[in-house]
Order: C-alpha cells, then structure tokens, then sequence
C-alpha cells in the first residue's frame, strides 16, 4: 500500500500559488516504500516517550514518625504504633503509613529504536503521505480533484500573512481541513484541570528545505503557524510524529519543489 494511484507515470504535477500547474517531477523513489504501521507506530512512542519526565515520592515520606512496636505479650499486633498512643504506623498497611512500592526516578521511561528501524518508519510514513485512502482515514479533508502528493513552487515560503497562506488553502482545495482542525474538543478526565483542557485535530504539514529562499525571506514559519493544526517542518527535522501523529499515518503534507527534490536523496 504505498498510494501509487495519484501520481501516474512516476510524475508529480507541481503548483503555483494559485493552484495551477506548471510543471511536472519525477516522483522520488521514498514513496515506493514498503508501508509498515506497526514501525511507524514504535517510532511515534519512542518519541513520546523523550518528552515523559521522572516522578517519585520523597524517601522519607511515611517514615517521619516515633512509632515503635510494644513487642510481645501486649494481645497485640507487633506493627510500629506511635509514642503517647497507640495508633499504627511507618508500615504500609497503616493509615498513614509509608507506601510500600511507591513510584520511583530511577523507574527507565525512555523507549529506544534502531537507527534502522527509525529511518525505515520515516520513509514509510512519508510514503503513506501519497496514499489518500489513508489520509481521509486520517479525517483530512480534501478536494477530489487534488492529487496526491502535494507540490508547491518554492514561492509559498515567502508569503507573509496568515490570511495569504489560508487564502492559498482555500484555492488548492483543502480549505475544509482548516475548518476541521478548527473545533475544539473538551477533553474527558481530569487534564482539564491541567492546562489541557481542549483537544485539537491536526491538520496540513508544511515540509521546507531552507533552499527555497535567502533565511531573511522564508516567512511561511511565522504566517503559517498560527494556523489550527498546521505544522512546518525542515525536511532535515522531519520525523514521525510529525508525519503520523498520534501513531495514525497518512498526513497531509504539502511539498515545496525544493524539499520534494531533496527527497530523492533518502
């Protein structure tokens, strides 16, 4: 499965910023990769799990106590019970106790990949990019007349207002995407009190080389990202999460013609 329907012949028709066509490329040869969800989903986690951070009790918490045990011949348990009283504790199954397994930092939350396995995923999910049974699986909304993959002039890098980049979203065909990514949902639990209390779709990702233009004139990273759900990456940044977020491949991404050329080169 590798979505080789949309670009026929091996060509890639390349658009300008109003949606029209004017040239072809040669489909590089990374979307002829072998699909492999289950490397693009040990992929994904690996990557999660850098952003996981350490957490564990205090050594001492429960232990701060005079308790003694009273020995034998009392008719009772042999537990620690605190001084003037005679209420148990230190032992976990007290109230108040100490817990007996508690959670610990040197607990290892870091999940590894071979460099092998790693590329492999990313070169599956960028081939999964080509395929619009899974993108629509995805929730992309797109028009039919669109054909992927997505390649646009090295021109886009330079527009400098949201509203343009919306505005050539629009003219392309997957307007509807942005209006998708755009409802928020409440999320269930308690990370609402949290700081994350809503839910957003991902929508577009924007793949850049960088050789489009002088560093002075690329300005799609700033007029693009406060888009909902659009992300742009460097090609040399591209990895799978950004490309199958949420473990779920078949993002729609959109190409310059410089970082669709460099591809070849994977």
């Amino acid at each position: 499965m590798t979505g080789m329907t949309e670009a026929e012949g091996g060509k890639v028709k390349v658009l300008d910023l109003s949606g029209n066509f004017v040239k072809e490329l040669s489909l590089p040869g990374v979307f002829r990769e072998e699909y492999r969800p289950d490397l693009i989903k040990k992929a994904v986690l690996a990557i999660q799990s850098h952003r996981l951070q350490p957490k564990g009790t205090d050594p001492l918490a429960g232990r701060r106590t005079s308790a003694e045990s009273w020995g034998v011949g009392r008719g009772l348990s042999r537990v620690p019970r605190i001084k003037n009283g005679r209420r148990a504790a230190r032992v976990p199954q007290a109230v108040g106790g100490r817990r007996a397994h508690p959670p610990k930092t040197e607990k290892v939350l870091k999940r590894k990949i071979n460099d092998k396995e790693r590329h492999k995923a990313i070169r599956s999910a960028i081939a999964a990019t080509m395929n619009p049974e899974l993108v629509r699986s995805r929730g992309h909304r797109f028009s039919d007349e669109l054909t992927l993959p997505i390649v646009v002039e090295n021109s886009l890098v330079t527009l400098e207002k949201t509203r343009e980049v919306e505005d050539f979203f629009q003219t392309i065909g997957i307007g509807d995407d942005l209006l998708r990514a755009r409802e928020r949902k409440i999320r269930a639990g308690k990370g609402k009190m949290r700081g994350r209390r809503y839910k957003r779709k991902k929508s577009a990702l924007i793949v850049i080389s960088g050789d489009e233009a002088p560093e002075t004139e690329i300005k799609i990273t700033a007029s693009a990202r406060n888009l909902p759900g659009v992300d742009i990456s460097y090609l040399d940044a591209l990895n799978a999460e950004l490309l199958a977020p949420g473990t779920h491949p078949g993002r729609l991404t959109i190409w310059t013609e410089s970082s669709f050329m460099k591809l070849g080169e994977l």
